[in-house]
C-alpha cells in the first residue's frame, strides 16, 4: 500500500520553532488531527496534529529539531479514513501561534479520539435504553460520584454558570479518596510519624517515656480530620448551588439517572450533559474468607485493634502506607508479592532506601510468590504460599490486608443504557476532551484508566466541566506524579532511570545525596536523595524521583520544570533558598552539568 508525508502546517507567525516531545513511534496508529509532535518557540509551545489517519511507517523528526511549515513530521500508510483539509490544520495551528499556543492544543484534543480504543477490549456501543417515566429534578450537568474529580468538575460547571446535580453514595462528598481513602490514611500516617520521631529523639537528647496508645483517641482525630474536609466541602456545595442527591445512581437512558436513595426511595434527574465521576473500589481476592480479620483498605482505615502479626497481600503502595501505620502502633508485618520488587513503578535505588530503613518492620518480605489459600480459624488467619520465597507451611496471622490493586466501577452505573461503552474490565473510554462514545456524557478519574490518582482526576473533572460550558479546553498533561507516603517518603514523575535503560534513552543523570544537605543532616534524616534525568542531547528535564523526608511535596517543582521544558540550567541557576531541602533539586541539576560545589569535584577525564 502506498504511504504518505505529514507535514507541518502554517504554524502562524513563528518562522522556526523547536521540536520538545515526539508523541508518536513507528508501527502506532494515528487518528486524523491526532498530535504527532510538540513544538515550543519563545512564546508558546502547541501540539502539532496529523492530517490524516493511517499507520506509522517512519518518524522524521527528533527532539531538538528545528521545523517550520512544510517540514515533514512522519511517514504513515494512510487508513480507508478521509483525510481532514490540511488548510483547516494550519488555520488551527496558525491561531493557536497568535494566542500563545492554546489553541492549536485544544483544537488537537477535541477531535482526538479514544487512544486506548484498540487495546482495551471494548465491545462495540450498546444501544441506549429509552426512559420516559416521570422526572424529579433536571439540571444542565449531571455528575455521577462526589470524589475529587466529581466535586470538582461539579464545582467548575457551577462556576461557569451552569445547574448541577451532585450523586453521590457515601453521606458525606469527598468519595472514597476523602472518606475512607488519601485523606484519613495521611491523618494516621501523621500521628504515627510523630510517635516515631518522638522515639527517634533520644539519640538528640531529649527522652519521652514509653508512649501510650489510646486507640479511641487515633480513630477520633483521624474522623476529626475526615469531617472537617466534607463539612468544607458541603458548604462550598451549598455556596455554588449545587444539588447534592445521595444514593447509588444508574443511568435510564442517555439523558436520565436514577437514584436509589438510603431509604429506600429513587429519584429520577434528567441532564442535557453527564460527568462519569463513579471510581473503583478494592480487588477483592476470591480464595480469602469472608471474615472480618481479612480486610481491604477501607477496613484497615477503621483500626479495630492492632494485631500482633499482620500480612500484607500486594507490594504496592496502599498496603505499605497502611502497613507502616500498623507497624508504629505496635504490629509485626509480613508482606507477599507476586512480582519481583515492592512499589513497581519507582525506581529500584529510591525503594532500596525505604527497604533499608523499614527491615525493622518485616519478618518476611516474599517476592515472587503469591498467596494460593486461606483458611479462617479461631486463633487466626493461616495462610498458604507458593513461590520462590514461599515458607513450606501455612502462616498464622492475626489481620491480613488484601491490597492488590482497584477495579474500576464501570459496570455498576448502567453505562450500556446510556449507549456508552464500557470495556471488558470496567474502563470507560475517552478522548481528550473527556468524551465517552456518547458526545454529551464525559467520564473522569480512575474509570478512565491508569493512573488512579486524585490529583489527575480533578484536572480531568475540570476540563469536563469547561468543555460542557463550552470552553476549547482538554486534558494535556505531559506527566502525573505520584507518590508513596510511607516512611521516607518516594516521589516520581515522568521519566524513570530503569525504564530510560530498558526502551535505551539516552539521559544525564544528575543526583543529590542528602547526606550532602544541611537540612537534611541536621533533620537526621539524611538516607534520601534526589535525582533528576535530562536528555542527553538537548538537556531537557524527562523525569525525577526524589526519596526522604517530604518528598511529595518537594516532587512538585520537578512536575513543573517538565510541563514547562526546563533544562538543566534553568534549574540550577534558579536560586533555592538555603538550608532547605528543597535546594537539593537545584544542586541535582548542577551535579547533571558537572557545577556542584556542594560535592566532591568530579575527575576529570
Amino acid at each position: 500500500m502506498s504511504t504518505i508525508e505529514l507535514n507541518v502546517p502554517d504554524i502562524g507567525d513563528f518562522a522556526e520553532v523547536e521540536v520538545i516531545e515526539v508523541l508518536v513511534a513507528v508501527g502506532d496508529t494515528i487518528e486524523p488531527e491526532q498530535s504527532l509532535i510538540t513544538v515550543e518557540s519563545e512564546k508558546a509551545s502547541m501540539e502539532i496534529p496529523a492530517s490524516q489517519g493511517g499507520v506509522i511507517k517512519k518518524v522524521l523528526v527528533k527532539i531538538g529539531d528545528k521545523v517550520t511549515e512544510g517540514s515533514a513530521m512522519a511517514v504513515i500508510e494512510p487508513s480507508s479514513q478521509k483525510p481532514q483539509a490540511a488548510a483547516s490544520d494550519g488555520k488551527n495551528a496558525a491561531d493557536a501561534g497568535k494566542a500563545g499556543g492554546q489553541a492549536a492544543a485544544a483544537s488537537a484534543g477535541a477531535a482526538a479520539t479514544a487512544a486506548a480504543a484498540s487495546s482495551s477490549g471494548a465491545a462495540p456501543a450498546p444501544k441506549a435504553a429509552s426512559y420516559s417515566g416521570s422526572v424529579d429534578a433536571e439540571c444542565d450537568v449531571l455528575v455521577l460520584g462526589a470524589g475529587p474529580g466529581g466535586y470538582s468538575a461539579a464545582f467548575r460547571a457551577a462556576d461557569l454558570g451552569l445547574s448541577v446535580v451532585l450523586v453521590e453514595r457515601y453521606d458525606t462528598l469527598g468519595g472514597v479518596c476523602l472518606n475512607v481513602g488519601c485523606i484519613p490514611s495521611k491523618a494516621l500516617l501523621h500521628t504515627v510519624a510523630v510517635l516515631e520521631e518522638a522515639q527517634s529523639l533520644s539519640a538528640h537528647g531529649i527522652i519521652f517515656d514509653k508512649p501510650k496508645i489510646d486507640l479511641d483517641g487515633v480513630r477520633a482525630y483521624k474522623d476529626k480530620v475526615v469531617s472537617k474536609l466534607t463539612t468544607g466541602l458541603a458548604g462550598m456545595a451549598k455556596a455554588r448551588k449545587v444539588t447534592v442527591i445521595t444514593g447509588n445512581g444508574e443511568f435510564a437512558d442517555a439523558n436520565h439517572l436514577r437514584v436509589s436513595q438510603p431509604d429506600g426511595s429513587a429519584k429520577t434527574v434528567k441532564f442535557a450533559s453527564a460527568i462519569i465521576a463513579a471510581g473503583s473500589q478494592s480487588v477483592k481476592l476470591p480464595f480469602l474468607p469472608d471474615d472480618e480479620r481479612v480486610v481491604d483498605s477501607t477496613g484497615a482505615l477503621k483500626l479495630a485493634s492492632i494485631p500482633e502479626k499482620m500480612l500484607i497481600v500486594g507490594g504496592g503502595i496502599i498496603g505499605l502506607e497502611m502497613g507502616t501505620v500498623y507497624s508504629a502502633l505496635g504490629a509485626r508485618l509480613d508482606v507477599v508479592e507476586m512480582q519481583d520488587g515492592l512499589m513497581l513503578g519507582a525506581d529500584r535505588d529510591m525503594v532500596k532506601v525505604w527497604q533499608k530503613m523499614n527491615a525493622g518492620r518485616f519478618d518476611h518480605v516474599m517476592l515472587n510468590t503469591k498467596t494460593v489459600g486461606a483458611e479462617a480459624k479461631d486463633d487466626g488467619i493461616w495462610v498458604s504460599f507458593e513461590g520462590e520465597n514461599a515458607p513450606k507451611e501455612a502462616q498464622r496471622y492475626d489481620v491480613v490486608l488484601q491490597a492488590v490493586g482497584r477495579s474500576p466501577n464501570g459496570k455498576h452505573i448502567g453505562a450500556d443504557k446510556a449507549g456508552v461503552t464500557v470495556a471488558d474490565r470496567g474502563f470507560i473510554e475517552v478522548d481528550r476532551q473527556m468524551r465517552t462514545n456518547v458526545p454529551h456524557i464525559y467520564a473522569i478519574g480512575d474509570i478512565v484508566g491508569q493512573p488512579m490518582l486524585a490529583h489527575k482526576a480533578v484536572h480531568e473533572g475540570h476540563v469536563a466541566a469547561e468543555v460542557i460550558a463550552g470552553q476549547k479546553s482538554y486534558f494535556d498533561a505531559r506527566v502525573i506524579p505520584s507518590v508513596a507516603y510511607t516512611d521516607p517518603e518516594i516521589a516520581w514523575v515522568g521519566l524513570t532511570e530503569d525504564d530510560a535503560k530498558k526502551n535505551g534513552v539516552a539521559i544525564t543523570k544528575g543526583l543529590f545525596p542528602w547526606a550532602a544537605s544541611g537540612r537534611a543532616i541536621a533533620n537526621g534524616r539524611d538516607e534520601g536523595f534526589t535525582k533528576l534525568l535530562f536528555d542527553a542531547e538537548s538537556h531537557r528535564i524527562l523525569g525525577g524521583g526524589i526519596v526522604g523526608t517530604n518528598a511529595g511535596d518537594l516532587i512538585s517543582e520537578v512536575v513543573l520544570a517538565i510541563e514547562m521544558g526546563a533544562d538543566a540550567v534553568d534549574i540550577g541557576k534558579t536560586i533555592h533558598p538555603h538550608p532547605t531541602l528543597g535546594e537539593s533539586i537545584g544542586m541535582a541539576a548542577e551535579v547533571a552539568e558537572g557545577s556542584c560545589t556542594d560535592l566532591p569535584p568530579v575527575k576529570r577525564r
